[in-house]
């Protein structure tokens, strides 16, 4: 057997209420309101992907103001950041997300409102990123107050992460050397569970957009067309017109439906999703539409099946390009790798959780998600949440579940871009219960499935997401306390990661960035935003694309 597959870290009866963990838990207990007010401002803001410019502004204020220092646009990404506190050995990081999706426009109430003054197709928190957001930032902040005030040295490292919908920013950052310095990374999401991860982590996504373009439709017809030959009207209105951008872009789309469930084999579990970004010009004269775009991402266990996913995409994007008369161009959008596991950190990790116990839930949470049940014609239960919300699920236990309906071979599942940290240094999978999130309400019978407005309408709700998100912040804060003052701790982890990666970064196992260092980030695509437009009004708008983007031909 391994050291990977047999290492251990200290048991949770050996992981000690440290004094400099006291403090770090006195600090969270003391600052808990103003960091529940931060949270409601970014569910508030619920900012889409590459536009969380209100988000993360926010975020690079209170770090400076907690004496950071912070590179705003890290990676060339204006939504992002970097933010470092400290000095020396080692660098413990951890990281937010803020970005919404749109069409999930939702008050923070028990029944079905979009918000006031919205289009009713703006974004909403689904993932809930402002929980995870400011759980992770919980604990780091928890972690500099007791690090100042115990004398202890280190440097601790808070990224600002946009756009993980589309796993946009951790593959750039990663490509672009951010996460060179690291020593462990801790990484945080709101889940149905409280636990952390040993083994099936996440695997991959990858995302581009296709863009098809009709620029010299004369060729298409060329010596096809009946013109007087002096005089007499001009027939322009009455010829036949090159297929052009929306055709190339329909047959990209039929072409793929056909293809799609020929791509793998049936096995594992692997999806692709599309999105019409930019369909032709709004025109209905005889002049072809020039322009279209649709943006594919598809998930699966390895690299291996991505790009040969890829390779079907390219090939239809190809025909569909000859057919209509079109140029064919890719624009990516994300690359992630698949997540390596480190039992050592998760371990750790839930040997700190186990310290501070399970989050409980007052009769305001629970009255709030009883209305929910009443608005949506049920019965209102007396404990509407599944057990799991309010205890602690082994990591062995929830490893198990995940396995349960993959095969053998599958070591990855489902998608999530901070699987980009595992491969350049120890990561911490860390996940805590959330009511009101998909598999978190007690369902009325087997099948049905709660409306998603119950998701973000229940995150913007303190009393239910204070909970998870404080108990993150405190097993964040204990595990990097951990790290920074026990070396054997992150040895541990570090020589699992190595082991893993055949010598660490660079070793005979080790899978690189899959993005080049020069990637230019996507930010120029015409993602949703609100804009203001000439009369001064703001309004929810699909903005034309800037096609000077980091783009290649296919064909």
């Amino acid at each position: 057997m391994s050291a990977a597959e047999s290492n251990s870290a200290v048991p949770a009866s050996d992981v000690e209420m440290t004094d400099a963990k006291r403090s770090a838990i006195a600090w969270i207990d003391a600052n808990e309101q103003w960091l529940s007010d931060f949270h409601l401002k970014i569910y508030e803001y619920a900012e889409p992907a590459w536009r969380e410019y209100r988000s993360a502004a926010a975020y690079c204020d209170l770090l400076r103001d907690q004496g950071f220092s912070v590179e705003v646009g890290s990676g060339d990404m204006p939504t992002a950041f970097c933010a470092t506190w400290g000095d020396g050995q080692p660098v413990v990081a951890s990281y937010a997300e803020y970005d919404a999706v749109p069409g999930l426009s939702q008050q923070a109430v028990p029944y079905r409102a979009p918000r006031i003054g919205l289009h009713p197709g703006a974004p909403g928190h689904n993932c809930t990123h402002s929980m995870l957001g400011v759980g992770a930032l919980t604990g780091v902040l928890a972690a500099k107050a007791a690090m100042e005030k115990h004398g202890i040295s280190g440097t601790l490292r808070f990224f600002g992460e946009p756009a993980e919908k589309v796993c946009g920013s951790k593959p750039i950052h990663a490509a672009k050397g951010y996460y060179d310095e690291l020593d462990a990374m801790l990484s945080y999401h709101p889940m149905s569970e409280n636990t952390v991860v040993s083994d099936t982590h996440c695997g991959c996504y990858w995302s581009a957009v296709f863009t098809f373009e009709c620029t010299e439709p004369e060729k298409y017809l060329q010596g096809t067309q009946v013109k007087p030959t002096s005089g007499g009207m001009d027939v322009l209105h009455a010829w036949a017109r090159t297929p052009g951008a929306i055709d190339a872009l329909c047959m990209m789309y039929t072409s793929t439906k056909y293809t799609k469930e020929a791509m793998f084999p049936h096995t594992g579990s692997w999806t692709m999703n599309e999105y019409v970004m930019t369909a032709g010009e709004a025109t209905s004269d005889n002049h072809s539409p020039h322009l279209s775009q649709i943006q594919y991402s598809w998930r699966s266990p390895t690299i291996a099946i991505q790009e040969r996913m890829y390779q079907v995409l390219a090939q239809n994007a190809r025909a569909a390009a000859d057919i209509t008369g079109c140029k064919a161009y890719v624009t990516w959008v994300s690359k992630t790798r698949p997540g390596l596991p480190n039992r050592a950190l998760a371990e750790l990790g839930y040997a700190n959780m186990k310290l501070f116990g399970p989050p409980a839930y007052n009769q305001e949470a629970i009255g709030f998600l009883r209305d929910v049940q009443k608005s949506l014609g049920l019965e209102a239960v007396e404990r509407p949440m599944n057990a799991a919300c309010e205890q602690l699920t082994p990591p062995e236990q929830f490893e198990a579940a995940t396995q349960q309906f993959l095969p053998p071979w599958q070591k990855n599942f489902t998608s999530d871009d901070y699987t980009e940290y595992t491969w350049h240094a120890p990561t911490l999978r860390l996940y805590t219960a959330r009511p009101g999130m998909w598999s978190t309400l007690r369902p009325p019978r087997p099948g049905y499935n709660y409306p998603d407005w119950v998701v973000v309408a229940s995150g913007g709700v303190p009393s239910l997401v204070n909970p998870g998100m404080f108990l993150a912040g405190k097993t964040i804060a204990g595990t990097a306390l951990d790290l920074v003052t026990n070396p054997e701790e992150l040895k541990r982890a570090k020589a699992e990661f190595e082991e893993r990666t055949g010598g660490g970064v660079g070793g005979t196992n080790w899978t690189a960035p899959l993005l080049s260092r020069d990637f230019v980030p996507p930010v120029d695509l015409p993602w949703p935003a609100y804009v203001t437009d000439g009369s001064g009004e703001t309004v929810w708008h699909l903005p034309t694309p800037n096609q000077a983007g980091d783009r290649e031909a296919i064909g």
